[in-house]
């Protein structure tokens, strides 16, 4: 089969989706098909794939590090029926999204949608009325998917919500992203805390970009009530983002900022030293619809405290790999002190993860 993926985000870009896509592409090409990815353009970065087309996009002071894509491409107008595509796949339901309906609907080509994001909840970089913004969400998404022949969904949780919202029951095909577990297994211990000056402390981590819908400050919260019994415990936070340095100052203003830890952007080839080297992953995220950094530290055989939403609780299996609970910082810090404190506990999750995580391998 011949198969185009139209995406508004793609590398250098480090997110979820693009490692989706990327899972896709590995996937089916592995299965012998041709597979073609349309993104955004971006500067000073050359494709290390074959088979990927830019269409041309711009920076924005407001685009939050996202290159805002224009779906306009002559060029991409005139590659299309050369391709002899049998199927398009849509990542997003705007820009790109759009030109893939486009094409879909021109050339008679089956439109599949992966419903990778939850974006009522990021309806707060719109500078509008907030039920206002929702509502066009929903009215938007409810459009596009009407336009699909079929929905792909990375949970159940995802599958029983665009139920719930958007009436959409049949054509949706619930398809985790997968992860290899090799590198995980594979990663040595001692070489980040070595690296990175850890010692012997317990090392909460947690993974994502810096972002509000994040709910980072739960977490930041929950840490500085952990560390009042914990003194030799630290939090590590991989990722970047707008909020970094809100988080910085929030840290410094509670008097942790030696505890808490921000890597910055780290190369994916070495997230799995940062999890193999820590104790605790940490999540306070209530917008995944799959929680893929959830997987990747079950696949680390690195226990879990995390809120209980959407993703997550797909992941997690309730006191078997960790603990799910309420979404308030002193819920969170009274899970991760209940691990903490009891070793055997510990022990007990971590035996649960590996198994765990190769259910989605």
């Amino acid at each position: 089969m011949h198969i185009a993926h139209f995406t508004n985000t793609y590398h250098p870009v480090i997110s979820g989706v693009v490692r989706s896509i990327d899972t896709f592409r590995q996937g089916l090409t592995a299965l012998g098909h041709n597979v073609f990815i349309f993104a955004q353009s971006t500067s000073d970065y050359k494709d290390k794939e074959p088979f990927v087309f830019r269409y041309p996009a711009v920076e924005l002071p407001l685009s939050h590090n996202f290159p805002l894509t224009i779906p306009v491409s002559p060029f991409v107008d005139k590659l299309i029926p050369s391709l002899k595509l049998d199927v398009i796949h849509s990542h997003h339901p705007f820009l790109l999204g759009r030109a893939a309906v486009t094409q879909a609907e021109t050339h008679g080509v089956p439109l599949v949608f992966t419903f990778h994001t939850r974006y009522r909840e990021y309806s707060h970089y719109v500078a509008l009325n907030q039920n206002f913004v929702k509502d066009a969400i929903d009215y938007w998404l409810g459009q596009y998917m009407e336009r699909c022949h079929h929905i792909v969904v990375p949970s159940n949780s995802i599958k029983e919500m665009i139920g719930d919202v958007y009436g959409v029951t049949s054509q949706v095909t619930v398809v985790p992203t997968g992860i290899d577990l090799h590198p995980f297994q594979a990663a040595d211990p001692t070489t980040i805390r070595q690296k990175r000056g850890w010692g012997d402390d317990k090392v909460l981590i947690s993974i994502g970009r810096l972002a509000e819908e994040k709910n980072w400050t739960t977490l930041v919260e929950a840490a500085g009530l952990v560390f009042k019994k914990h003194k030799k415990t630290r939090l590590v936070i991989i990722g970047d983002g707008d909020q970094k340095a809100e988080l910085e100052t929030m840290a410094a203003e509670m008097g942790v900022a030696e505890q808490v830890e921000f890597t910055g952007k780290i190369p994916f080839d070495e997230i799995p030293l940062y999890l193999k080297a820590a104790d605790l992953f940490c999540f306070a995220s209530t917008t995944e619809t799959q929680g893929l950094v959830t997987m990747e530290a079950l696949a680390a055989e690195l226990p879990v405290v995390a809120v209980e939403a959407s993703g997550t609780q797909d992941v997690v299996e309730e006191s078997k790999q960790g603990l799910l609970v309420d979404n308030d910082s002193e819920a969170l810090a009274k899970g991760i002190d209940q691990v903490l404190s009891d070793d055997a506990l510990l022990g007990q999750f971590k035996e649960a993860t590996l198994a765990r995580a190769e259910y989605f391998d």
